[in-house]
């Protein structure tokens, strides 16, 4: 296959050469022969019945500090592309949501990666919420007196905004912890949203898995060990990847919800575990296949492409 593939994306100059997983995506489709047409989301317009986007004409290459040429900047109609890769990072607001909306005009005839319906219908920490059994004691609520009563029955708990990203806004309460209102007061001023409550849970001393899913099944996994005097454990914050397999429960959790994310069209998922829960489902940009290749010896952003032409191939024979 000869594919004709758009990334919306954050700009190319500012990735992480040693973990972003857009760049190794864009990279196995060059080695494909895919041509690559690079945008932001800022430049994807609707007008007249068409989604357009201006960018540019993309290369990459695995050479650190020159990893990529632009061409000059031109209008595409992204109905003529036959995948686009909707790959921007969060937060999950109502600039992404349009995206999806307006990406909605072209998919399925265009491939959009990941379904821009089921991606706008699975906000991270919302989406874990529609499987029984997988998630620690929770609470979504703006409710100041159900929050406290949340607090008193767990004792030590999570507070973090329901649409952010990044382990950003993540406070670890401990009992005796007096911050709690005045987190609230932050909260309700940053944003109208209800924010969520999750019981602690002491396991994640021992790391947060990070596990990837193509197209519902589990491709590889990557432990993210916090440092020390952090409570959070994302690897841009100071976590430390290390290499992991599958325990037969994340097994379970990947068994009870895979078949769900293939449904849907959620072709390349990261779930995140702690312990024996499941605390989300990362559906918009996710990320640690370069992680993954480099512990396990794989090649995760070939599978991906893969299950990509695979998906392209069934909508062919429909």
């Amino acid at each position: 296959m000869a594919l004709k593939v758009a990334i919306q994306m954050d700009p190319i100059e500012s990735i992480d050469f040693d973990g972003d997983s857009t760049f190794v995506l864009g990279l196995e489709a060059e080695a494909r022969g895919y041509s690559l047409f690079h945008y932001l989301a800022k430049d994807l317009s609707f007008r007249d019945g068409k989604v357009l986007a201006r960018g540019r004409a993309m290369r990459l290459r695995h050479e650190r500090g020159n990893h990529y040429t632009l061409g000059e900047p031109e209008l595409r109609d992204l109905a003529e592309m036959d995948v686009v890769l909707m790959r921007q990072d969060p937060p999950f607001d109502m600039s992404y949501i349009t995206a999806t909306h307006i990406l909605q005009h072209i998919h399925p005839k265009t491939l959009v990666v990941n379904n821009p319906v089921a991606v706008r219908n699975a906000p991270e920490k919302l989406y874990v919420t529609h499987f029984d059994g997988v998630m620690p004691p929770t609470l979504i609520s703006s409710d100041m007196e159900a929050i406290k009563a949340f607090r008193a029955e767990h004792k030590d708990i999570i507070l973090k905004p329901l649409f952010g990203n990044g382990g950003a806004g993540v406070f670890h309460l401990t009992p005796d912890d007096e911050n709690l209102g005045s987190l609230l007061e932050m909260f309700t001023k940053l944003a109208r949203e209800p924010v969520i409550v999750q019981r602690y849970l002491p396991e994640v001393r021992a790391g947060d898995k990070r596990i990837i899913l193509i197209d519902g099944r589990p491709a590889g996994a990557v432990n993210r060990v916090p440092a020390k005097g952090e409570a959070r454990s994302n690897m841009h914050v100071g976590g430390r990847p290390e290499k992991i397999g599958l325990t037969k429960r994340e097994q379970e959790i990947c068994e009870a919800i895979g078949p769900h994310l293939k449904r849907e069209g959620l072709i390349f998922v990261g779930i995140d575990v702690i312990g024996d829960y499941l605390t989300e489902i990362n559906v918009t940009s996710p990320t640690g296949i370069q992680q993954i290749n480099r512990f396990d010896g794989v090649k995760l952003e070939a599978e991906i492409w893969d299950a990509i032409e695979a998906a392209l191939s069934r909508r062919s024979m429909a």
